[in-house]
């Protein structure tokens, strides 16, 4: 499973207030806690603040000088930005996202070509919105993905975002996300699906028990990258769990190195 941290984010108080003031060592140890943790990229976020461009580019410089140039994933809709931190960025990074949208879609899709980073593609558009049925996020997301193949892009750069939806709303919002996986997988194997989790669980209590649930369901539909707090090693424990069961871990290979690092018995 590829996990993105997600908590350099500034939708985060702790985030912002350290990007607000350029707390340069407070976001390298919350880089480097994640990294450790067992994350194969650092989320950067910085879309509440009007300077994005210029501090989204600053994140990206300070994250990969502490990790050495480890990969990023560069979370904003905004063109502008995304090339700032394109520009500075080192290797193939990862944009989150593209959709069916066509101001978002004609505005980041030069900066794919140009760049050539992965890309996570957003199972919406303008007709439709977030569509609440499987069928029809899976036509907007396999539109986009014959689009980018047209434009160049290879199936293993692109990891398709089911945009989870609360079941507090609408109790199918978990298996419409879950199927949507499972179509996009079965008919575009060469693809990925990617998600965040927590929004399943929005207005419920024990929210972490549905969302560490809900991360082994999807799992089991194709699920094979997603973004969460990394520091969370009960949901970590289930990933390395899942991967094992589901016949992804060859001879159990991670689950054991976990079990020897001590994240299994946290």
């Amino acid at each position: 499973m590829l996990i993105v941290g997600e908590k350099i984010n500034t939708s985060r108080k702790e985030a912002r207030e350290a990007v607000e003031k350029k707390d340069e060592h407070f976001i390298r140890q919350l880089a480097r806690r994640q990294k450790e943790a067992g994350a194969h990229y650092i989320d950067v976020n910085c879309g509440t603040f009007e300077k994005e461009p210029e501090l989204l580019s600053w994140l990206v410089k300070i994250v990969q000088d502490e990790l050495n140039g480890e990969p990023l994933c560069i979370d904003s809709p905004n063109p502008e930005a995304v090339e700032a931190a394109l520009k500075v960025h080192q290797g193939k990074a990862m944009l989150n996202s593209i959709s069916g949208e066509k101001d978002r879609y004609d505005g980041l899709l030069p900066l794919i070509e140009k760049y050539g980073c992965r890309t996570v593609v957003l199972c919406m558009d303008d007709e439709a919105g977030i569509p609440p049925d499987a069928e029809t996020r899976y036509k907007i997301a396999s539109r986009i993905i014959e689009e980018l193949a047209r434009k160049g892009v290879n199936q293993d750069d692109i990891l398709v975002d089911p945009l989870i939806q609360p079941i507090s709303v609408d109790s199918a919002n978990g298996v419409s996300s879950a199927e949507t996986i499972k179509m996009v997988r079965d008919n575009y194997p060469g693809t990925h699906a990617i998600c965040g989790l927590s929004n399943v669980s929005f207005g419920l209590p024990k929210r972490k028990v549905l969302n560490q649930a809900y991360l082994v369901v999807c799992a089991a539909y194709g699920l094979d990258a997603v973004i969460l707090d990394p520091e969370d090693s009960r949901m970590m424990a289930l990933v390395y769990a899942a991967e094992a069961l589901l016949n992804r871990d060859p001879y159990c290979s991670n689950y054991l190195k976990a079990y020897r690092k001590g994240i299994l018995q946290r």
